[in-house]
């Protein structure tokens, strides 16, 4: 039987840590399943459906992940919702899904991190967008804290997830007016500050993150931003981005495959994939 063929789709594709982490989720499942990486621009994504369609599914990455709903078939409801996709399956049909929200809400979960009350985000776009929306879902207390020059993209956002959840308790300040009424509850950075190279900068200073009895930071290179050191060091339960990288890739597989996974083996690759990415930078 011809190994069935997956892969991830962006541009440009880089380094990415996908195929060694999909291949090793094939293997815990006992499934085939090859797995590649393809750089595919926005503009010739209609060219490259046909190829694509040859695959029995893939992952979506920047800048793709709004530009090939057009091609797709059908939606899931998140995958609506947000007017994101990330994963695609090829079962007769070509059907969207977001798996970064429930990736994001494993992590937490597998952390001991809980999701409710005041919860404040740092940014407004790409992986933000994705905490905001399960916050409103969830019914949060939520402020979304940006830079100056990104005011009006976070008004509008407010506005947009008021509009499809419900919710209401959404605010928004700037990070250099975070103060005390934010703290207590949970931080999460959706902003890339902190990521390699400029692994000494942080979205707000110590002052600010020592409020906090949990932060989650979606950076996953380095894997212990220096958010996390200093909220570890003021005594914060707190968690790096490569548990969402592995649990939204583990939510693909469920889509994919129904595949279903021991939390002890999902640990254990989360500390391979760790180890996987110092050998590269």
């Amino acid at each position: 039987m011809p190994e069935r063929k997956f892969a991830v789709i962006g541009h440009p594709i880089g380094h990415t840590m996908s195929p060694f982490i999909h291949k090793r989720l094939f293997e815990l499942a006992d499934k085939d399943g090859e797995y590649i990486t393809m750089d595919i621009s926005p503009e010739d994504l209609e060219n490259k459906m046909e190829e694509l369609d040859k695959l029995s599914g893939y992952n979506i990455t920047i800048p793709n992940k709004q530009k090939i709903i057009p091609f797709l078939d059908n939606l899931d409801k998140k995958a609506r919702l947000y007017g994101s996709v990330n994963t695609v399956s090829n079962c007769g049909s070509r059907v969207g899904y977001t798996t970064d929200p429930d990736g994001f809400l494993k992590a937490l979960e597998s952390a001991g991190i809980p999701f409710s009350g005041n919860v404040c985000i740092a940014g407004c776009g790409g992986a933000a967008r994705t905490f905001i929306y399960e916050a409103a879902l969830a019914g949060c207390n939520i402020t979304i804290a940006v830079r100056p020059e990104s005011t009006a993209k976070r008004d509008r956002l407010i506005e947009e997830v008021r509009d499809k959840t419900g919710a209401e308790n959404i605010r928004g300040c700037l990070l250099g007016e975070l103060g005390d009424e934010n703290g207590g509850g949970l931080f999460v950075n959706g902003t890339p500050v902190g990521m390699f190279p400029d692994v000494e900068k942080t979205p707000v200073p110590v002052s600010v993150i020592k409020k906090y009895e949990y932060v989650f930071d979606a950076v996953y290179n380095p894997l212990e931003t220096r958010l996390i050191c200093e909220a570890k060091a003021n005594g914060a339960n707190a968690l790096g981005g490569m548990s969402m990288l592995v649990w939204q890739a583990v939510v693909a597989h469920e889509i994919w495959d129904g595949s279903r996974y021991d939390i002890e083996d999902i640990n254990k690759l989360i500390n391979e994939s760790a180890e996987e990415l110092k050998k590269n930078f």
